[in-house]
């Protein structure tokens, strides 16, 4: 089978097709044949060096985690009826960009008749982050709401969410293209974090969803009103935001980290399956920008970095038998 791997640290260039054997499931697992794999932004930044403290790989290796596509093997233990089932799958982090992908049973969600494979393979980690952060912040009718990053792919799921539960939600988004898009997710409001007075424009809010960090996520703070909550979950801008500790203490601001929401989010499998269900009901339409094939995960890297796609990029993988 073809993978793309990391050859060693650097720029999206790094990133080659090779052969390998095709993999054979052992206990408790099953092989997916891949069509589509969800591109993060993160995986980009591990492939440059960046956080080894929390993603500690070592070139070569092959990227990825969120998989859709069809069971065309079983481990010892695993209930045949599986086979031929489209599904998503999470294969903890590395082995994703693959023709095949080995995904334990537990980690395996079917993907629901009226949901397409890309649409699926997109919301394999959006669709959790966007639920668990709703779940969190309790975000109901009249909640106040400013997210950043709204454009993403988990932000975008965010506005539509919390505008659907009667939130009244304002958008942060660079660019007309990019605030259109967050408009039409359901966003009350748009603001540009580049203009220099954009926080005069969302004070005293509620909840602040952060999935942009730096200087911007940091900044967002002062938009919390004393009381309210602050989710800081994205680094695409190279770091998390910083809070100031006393300062949120002070103004009695709960401050959620990546760490907490990680933990809320051990029930990964149930979350994505919600997902799915109200991307079948119609409620939910995430949004994929741009889509490359396994040959070319190089291009899909470049252009999540460049910002420049209109919602989510996906690795596409050509049908081939189902069996080795």
């Amino acid at each position: 089978m073809l993978v793309a791997e990391v050859a060693r640290f650097g720029g999206p260039e790094v990133l080659v097709t090779r052969r390998v054997p095709d993999p054979a499931p052992e206990t408790g697992q099953v092989v997916v044949a891949v069509s589509a794999v969800d591109v993060l932004f993160v995986e980009t930044q591990v492939r440059a060096g960046w956080g080894r403290e929390h993603f500690p790989v070592t070139p070569p290796y092959v990227p990825g985690d969120g998989v859709a596509g069809t069971v065309v093997a079983v481990g010892e233990g695993v209930d045949p009826a599986w086979l031929g089932r489209r599904v998503v799958g999470y294969t903890d982090s590395v082995n994703a960009y693959a023709e095949r992908a080995v995904v334990p049973v537990e980690k395996i969600v079917p993907i629901p008749d009226g949901v397409d494979d890309a649409t699926a393979a997109t919301l394999t980690h959006d669709g959790p982050m966007a639920l668990t952060l709703l779940d969190t912040a309790r975000i109901a009718s009249g909640t106040r709401v400013l997210v950043l990053g709204a454009n993403g792919g988990a932000g975008l799921l965010a506005v539509g969410l919390a505008a659907a539960a009667g939130a009244y939600v304002i958008g942060a988004a660079r660019g007309a293209a990019k605030q259109a898009l967050v408009r039409e997710a359901g966003a009350a409001e748009v603001v540009d974090p580049t203009d220099a007075d954009w926080l005069d424009r969302v004070r005293d809010v509620d909840v602040v969803l952060d999935g942009v960090g730096g200087a911007i996520g940091s900044a967002a703070l002062a938009a919390v009103r004393d009381g309210g909550t602050i989710f800081t979950y994205g680094a695409p801008t190279g770091g998390f935001a910083t809070v100031d500790p006393d300062e949120a203490r002070r103004r009695g601001i709960t401050v959620h980290g990546l760490p907490a929401l990680a933990q809320a989010r051990d029930q990964v499998t149930a979350l994505v399956a919600r997902t799915l269900a109200e991307a079948a009901a119609g409620r939910i339409s995430p949004v994929v920008g741009g889509t490359f094939p396994l040959t070319d995960a190089a291009g899909a890297h470049a252009a999540v970095e460049a910002r420049t796609v209109l919602g989510k990029v996906l690795l596409t993988v050509a049908e081939r038998p189902a069996t080795p």
